[in-house]
């Protein structure tokens, strides 16, 4: 072509011949000028007119060509919408397959234009709407073209788009690998559909396809009905695993099981739960097996959940001889299911590994403790808050125990909170959960001995322990709520409630509820509307059309608020269907619930990244006349982006840098939220300039945020980690700091070490559902701004970063496995330890007698005098002169000194470690976990952590287990174990510094 052109310099002859009557040479005309139209496009594009016509007249044969030929000029021109017109009209001559920049441009406008009119069509309900056929005869042809060239994720993107279902299947079917091209599927599904309900459609053909496999994956077919909310077709399959003669069958319900627990989706699970069908035994024995279970289970001291279970399929062996042996099996099988559906199992597991594996600093605590001044309320409570937080679900209240004095001086609100925080620390011992609170709570209704602020406390505790596993204490909160007419016991009461019920949608609480919102006080009201939300989260009830009433009629600001909240709460998950009531509230004169607008757009729109959200909350970020609004809107971009955290830094960098303190601070929490327990640089690199702003409420932000996304990564992972530490310190030790980041620095303290050290923040579930009980505990943390006490819902957003391998019978039993990395990449942090370079200074204040001087300096003198007189080569004796210097270590540090650094040099470290289940497993761990060859168990599915059921390829071989102690009976060591290492400590210290002296012998 280069070469004809070079000889043809004009394209004039060829438009002439377009005007000559005979057709011949119109279509010799046409055919050339469509091979140069590449060249001479400039020059045709003044005769378009007359080729427009010849296409327009029907009886010239090459119509289709003139068309092709007006389509590549408009293209040239720019003009898209002409040429594809055109192109439409050239039929078959216009060649999908041709690999050019034209074909490619006008392929994509066509799917496009096509998928806009799907989507139209289908939002608008408009099934009438006819398609232009000849766009549709392109879209299929390329689809087809996708198909046969083998090239299925194009396909699939093209299908899903257009909304062509029926070629979405034809693409999966004929794919090589279906299970992979279905996982392909599901992830461009959750990232690129924003339509909920065409999602869920999507999703429904998924289901299908993967039914009419040969081997069905279980396992996504239950996550997708889950997402579907279809709770039969999950029990069906469940039923279906644990009828099954196969073993491992029933460890692949289990898992299913667990799986789904860890969605957090608990009145789902239940549903499922509930559906599935008793076992046919005998009547008397479903009630013994499940009294004994019940027993066993309160016996928290001495069996452990896994206990129960054994004994349950033992016990109807025994009693119902005469049974079918199957439905035996499978009577102990629905037992353990049941068990784990409910949520106890993994609560029971999680606890006993947190508790075992906890790392917590109580010096850390200790040194908080001391640096703040008494009269400093809101440093006491953070120093409160922080040590529930570090010791969330551990069952550790050692410090509380060892500080009775020093807690005793919280009143008020300061002690409600105190009392609360047992909640968190004890959080899942939902057998003991009453009797560990019942020194605080109501006695006898109304008129209880104790403190109004402590028994609201115990309340809100009691919810915090059973949130979202609350059937065994709901009742017990109601009888507390009706019973009292005192506002704080009310407040505790409310949240404790929600808690406990969260999600259930429970019309009857629902009323006790709204009964103390109509009594119109502040406090009460506060607590009622959050209650509210949380009991009616997702459900897109009609309630919140009265909540919003209320709002309106209302003098309060805080029930209003508590109310926003509260509808924000309903909305959750909602998407396009929140959008009518988003819109009411983002229009609202009244700013209070023009932030609950944004944080119903938040929670609707979670974790979808939807370009309408947040172009929206981009827009109140910088158009509100509210600081309050202005701040919400920024921090509710975290919950939008968190199943995308990389965009997060990118889209609030500028926002970062804006004049209003109020929308730096939004910017850093969103990071924090959005990016938690990602240790992702650019986040980290965001949040450093704001943990020194000018604004003291901002550094807050930043340093709680900054903690967040911190949490679980290492300081060989990332050096910054251990400067935050130290900038954290000093922030606490400075005695000039303003308050508000005291707080923000006493609270990081907390959350970096949060959960013994054993547990991160996290909102997407590892198939990538939403961890619902998570981001409405983020969502209400962050109204902490407001009222301390929900400082404790951060807790509802922690996961153990554990691996728990379980066998057939739920035990934990010891195998190894490989970490495929330096140990120090992942190791725990090391503990602090009392400072000894500081001794110095503070000697000369010292009031202790000089005879413990003079005796260390003696033996000192001894000592050097006999290393003095050794022969230098007495290689012999070396190890007694060791061991003479271990023992003089305590007085002598730097004799140990010397040698010690030496030993560890000639031992580099290796390159990988060997992990015992259970084991600490951090996210960024997970991709180096590697199973060892020739193990005696196999995992039933390869997950690098969490619950993970195992396959017992040596059943005959006895097995050792794990986890076989729980924490009622363990407390009590790990409370000596910790005295222990302070005493130590102390002991230490007395020969650097003056303290208080220690038992010693008198002499005159």
């Amino acid at each position: 072509m280069a070469a004809a052109a070079t000889m043809v310099s004009s394209a004039g002859g060829l438009l002439a011949m377009l005007n000559e009557t005979h057709p011949a040479l119109k279509l010799h005309a046409l055919s050339n000028l469509n091979a140069f139209v590449d060249y001479f496009w400039p020059e045709i594009s003044t005769s378009v007119p007359i080729i427009e016509s010849l296409y327009e007249d029907e009886e010239f044969d090459q119509r289709q060509l003139a068309a092709l030929l007006v389509s590549k000029v408009f293209y040239y021109l720019g003009e898209l919408n002409d040429s594809l017109s055109y192109a439409l009209g050239a039929g078959p001559l216009f060649d999908v397959s041709e690999d050019s920049d034209y074909v490619h441009t006008l392929l994509a406008k066509a799917i496009d234009e096509y998928a806009n009119f799907k989507t139209k069509a289908a939002e608008g309900n408009d099934e009438s709407a006819v398609v232009d056929p000849r766009l549709e005869a392109i879209v299929e042809r390329m689809l087809d073209k996708c198909i046969v060239d083998a090239k299925y994720q194009q396909a699939i993107g093209m299908a899903i788009e257009c909304r062509r279902l029926d070629k979405l299947e034809e693409a999966i079917i004929k794919s090589d690998n279906v299970h992979s091209t279905i996982n392909y599927c599901i992830d461009i599904c959750h990232s690129f559909v924003n339509r909920r309900e065409y999602r869920r459609e999507v999703l429904r053909l998924l289901v299908k396809v993967y039914q009419q496999l040969p081997s069905p994956d279980y396992l996504s077919i239950c996550q997708r009905l889950m997402f579907l909310d279809e709770p039969d077709g999950v029990a069906s399959i469940l039923e279906k695993l644990l009828r099954s003669d196969n073993k491992d069958d029933a460890l692949l319900a289990f898992q299913i099981a667990f799986d789904l627990v860890e969605n957090e989706h608990q009145a789902f699970l239940l549903t499922v739960r509930d559906k599935l069908s008793s076992p046919k035994l005998q009547p008397s024995e479903p009630a013994q097996s499940g009294s004994s279970e019940l027993d066993s289970v309160r016996d928290g001291n001495a069996t452990s959940s896994e206990d129960v279970q054994m004994t349950d399929g033992t016990q109807v062996d025994k009693s119902a001889p005469h049974t079918d042996p199957n439905e035996a099996i499978y009577a102990e099988r629905l037992t353990k299911l049941r068990g784990i559906l409910s949520g106890q199992t993994s609560i029971q597991l999680a606890l006993q590994f947190l508790y075992s594996h906890n790392k917590s600093d109580l010096l850390t605590l200790k040194t908080i403790k001391q640096s703040v001044e008494m009269r400093n309320s809101v440093c006491h409570s953070a120093t409160i808050y922080a040590n529930a937080i570090m010791h969330a679900g551990t069952t550790v209240d050692t410090f509380l125990r060892e500080n009775l004095d020093w807690l005793s001086r919280a009143t008020n609100w300061a002690k409600f909170s105190a009392t609360a925080g047992l909640g968190v620390i004890h959080r899942g011992h939902l057998q003991q959960g009453r009797s560990l609170m019942a020194p605080y709570l109501p006695q006898g209704g109304a008129g209880g001995g104790g403190s109004p602020y402590s028994e609201g406390g115990a309340l809100y505790a009691l919810g915090l322990i059973h949130a979202n596993h609350g059937e065994g204490i709901k009742q017990f909160l109601r009888d507390s709520l009706r019973s009292t007419n005192v506002e704080v016991i009310q407040h505790g009461a409310c949240l404790g409630l929600g808690l406990a019920a969260l999600g259930t949608a429970d019309n009857e609480i629902f009323d006790d509820i709204k009964n103390v919102l109509y009594t119109d006080s502040a406090v009460a009201g506060e607590g009622a509307g959050i209650s509210m939300g949380l009991l009616m989260v997702g459900t897109a009830s009609e309630k919140a059309g009265e909540m919003l009433a209320y709002a309106h009629e209302t003098q309060h600001e805080k029930i209003i608020r508590g109310l926003a909240l509260g509808i924000a709460l309903t909305v959750y998950g909602r998407e396009e269907e929140a959008d009518t009531l988003i819109e009411q509230m983002t229009r609202d004169q009244d700013p209070i619930l023009r932030y609950g607008g944004m944080y119903a757009l938040a929670l609707a729109y979670r974790g979808t990244a939807n370009n309408k959200a947040i172009r929206q909350l981009l827009h109140f970020a910088v158009s509100d006349v509210s600081d309050d609004v202005r701040r919400t809107a920024v921090l509710a971009l975290g919950f939008v982006l968190y199943s995308d955290p990389e965009q997060t830094p990118r889209i609030v960098s500028l926002l970062s840098e804006s004049y209003n303190p109020h929308v730096r601070y939004g910017a850093a929490l969103a990071v924090g939220i959005s990016c938690a327990g990602t240790g992702l640089s650019e986040a980290i690199s965001l949040l450093e300039p704001l943990t020194s702003d000018v604004v003291d409420f901002v550094r807050q932000g930043a340093l709680i945020a900054m903690a967040m996304v911190m949490v679980q990564i290492s300081e060989a992972s990332d050096s910054r980690v251990g400067a935050f530490r130290r900038q954290l310190e000093k922030i606490i030790l400075d005695k000039h700091e303003d308050t508000m980041s005291k707080m923000g620095a006493i609270l990081a303290s907390g959350i970096l070490d949060a959960g013994g050290r054993n547990v991160t923040i996290k909102l997407l579930s590892k198939t990538k559902h939403d961890k619902i009980t998570a981001v409405v505990g983020l969502a209400v943390f962050s109204q902490f701004w407001y009222w301390y006490p929900l400082i404790y819902f951060i807790s509802l957003a922690f996961s153990p970063t554990a691996f728990i391998g379980l066998n057939y019978d739920l035990k934990v039993p010891k195998f190894e496995f490989l970490s495929h990395a330096k140990p120090s990449l992942f190791e725990y942090p090391k503990p602090t330890t009392v400072p000894t370079t500081t001794s110095t200074v503070k000697l000369p204040t010292a009031v202790l007698s000089t005879s413990a001087r003079a005796k260390a300096r003696a033996s000192k003198k001894d000592a050097e005098k006999a290393n003095a007189e050794k022969p230098s080569g007495a290689e012999s004796s070396s190890t007694v002169t060791n061991s003479g210097k271990g023992k003089l270590s305590d007085k002598d540090g730097d004799s140990m000194q010397v040698e010690n650094p030496a030993d560890k040099k000639a031992e580099p470290e290796p390159s990988f470690e060997i992990l015992t289940n259970p084991a600490r497993v951090v996210p960024a761990q997970e991709k180096v976990i590697k199973l060892l060859e020739e193990s005696r168990y196999v995992p039933v599915k390869s997950a690098p952590s969490g619950f993970v059921l195992l396959r017992d390829l040596r059943p005959n071989e006895p097995e050792v287990l794990s986890l076989t102690d729980t924490p009622s009976s363990a407390a009590a060591n790990a409370g000596g174990s910790v005295t222990g290492q302070q005493g130590s400590a102390s002991a230490m210290a007395v020969d650097e510094e003056p303290q208080p002296p220690q038992p010693f012998e008198y002499t005159s």
